[in-house]
């Protein structure tokens, strides 16, 4: 089979050429391209149409077709075109009255609820009248359009909290503390606590994952008291100090950091330490203990700061990795899992990327808050 020649000539420059040999070559590339991108190059080597059409697998009218589109616009005449879709069931009025309930608090609509989702809204649809039936999906779609997702949540820093110029140093003073070069002689400590650590002894024991099952664990527990753990995460090489205490008081906090005295060797001179503002802190006993030990220097974030205290990366880390499950013998037995953990920490410890771009761009984000306030 011949077939006639065609007066439609193709020719190829060196890069074009070679995007279309990787269109046909890249694994992303939808079938239906590929063999369009195919069909040029063949066409472009002089095969004829019907040889072409047999080849790529498609039919002799849609190859001059898609030639034609790639001589009028390029690579890009090779995709489809968009296409209306299926038309809207619902009427834009539903997407309105949807949006709006998106936009408010259900409190709001006289519904106890914290927060909307597909489902809520779907059962508000249906009983304020709007709609006589419409499925989630459909919900999720239309709020996806608007970029809505109400059923997520952060927090955020109100305005009232002030972001002046004293807020600006103190925050410029706890980076450049995290992201300046130390001295041998120089160390600095993310202190921190987590209170309220409850072993939660189960009356089954816990079962391990078994093929087709998970990690189980009993329902039913008994409580064994609490316990705190206080926490130093040294900025420069990630090791954590770390003890445990059944309160959380000065004299708690002063025997913590009588360990870290202890451990730090002497010829570290200065020892920056970053904490919240409390008064367990700031207290008296603390201030005559610090007033003793010059080499510890203390550091206060801002009011609701905390994200830049480095430790509380770290209790996430713990909390994910050895409290998710809480299932403990007793207080003496969670102390002493603790503090193994701590121990496995330190043989591969490591810093957190903390970076000045990082501070910078939440600052910027404070600063249109300014403005509109």
């Amino acid at each position: 089979m011949q077939g006639r020649v065609s007066g439609v000539v193709v020719r190829l420059r060196g890069v074009t050429r070679r995007r279309l040999e990787h269109t046909v070559r890249r694994t992303t590339t939808s079938a239906g391209v590929a063999r369009r991108a195919r069909a040029v190059l063949l066409i472009a080597a002089g095969d004829r149409y019907v040889h072409v059409a047999m080849r790529v697998g498609i039919s002799e009218r849609y190859v001059r077709m898609w030639v034609r589109r790639f001589l009028e616009s390029g690579i890009a005449g090779l995709y489809d075109k968009p296409r209306p879709g299926r038309r809207p069931t619902f009427s834009p009025v539903v997407a309105l009255h949807l949006v709006k309930m998106a936009c408010e608090r259900p409190d709001d609509q006289g519904r106890s609820l914290c927060q909307w989702d597909c489902p809520e809204l779907v059962r508000e649809l249906i009983a304020t009248g709007v709609v006589e039936d419409i499925s989630r999906e459909t919900v999720r779609r239309m709020l996806t359009s608007h970029h809505l997702k109400p059923w997520r949540h952060h927090l955020w820093l109100s305005s009232k909290v002030p972001r002046d110029a004293a807020f600006a140093r103190q925050v410029a003073a706890i980076v450049e503390r995290y992201t300046r070069s130390l001295l041998p002689v120089g160390m600095v400590l993310c202190v921190d606590e987590k209170t309220s650590l409850q072993p939660r002894t189960r009356l089954s024991p816990t079962r391990p994952a078994r093929p087709r099952h998970p990690v189980r664990v009993a329902h039913e527990y008994k409580r064994c008291g609490a316990l705190n753990l206080f926490a130093a995460f040294d900025t420069r090489t990630g090791p954590v100090y770390a003890t445990t205490a059944p309160r959380k008081r000065q004299v708690e906090f002063i025997a913590f950091l009588e360990r870290l005295d202890q451990e730090i060797p002497a010829s570290v001179t200065a020892i920056h330490l970053v904490m919240d503002n409390l008064r367990m802190h700031t207290g008296a006993q603390v201030c005559a203990w610090l007033d003793q030990h010059p080499r510890f220097q203390c550091h206060f974030p801002p009011v609701h700061c905390s994200w830049m205290n480095q430790v509380e990366p770290w209790f996430s880390i713990l909390q994910r990795k050895r409290l998710r499950i809480a299932d403990f013998a007793r207080i003496d037995h969670l102390a002493a899992r603790l503090q193994a953990f701590v121990r496995e920490w330190n043989e591969q410890a490591h810093p957190f990327n903390w970076t000045r771009a990082s501070v910078s761009k939440v600052m910027a984000r404070c600063e249109p808050a300014d403005q509109a306030a």
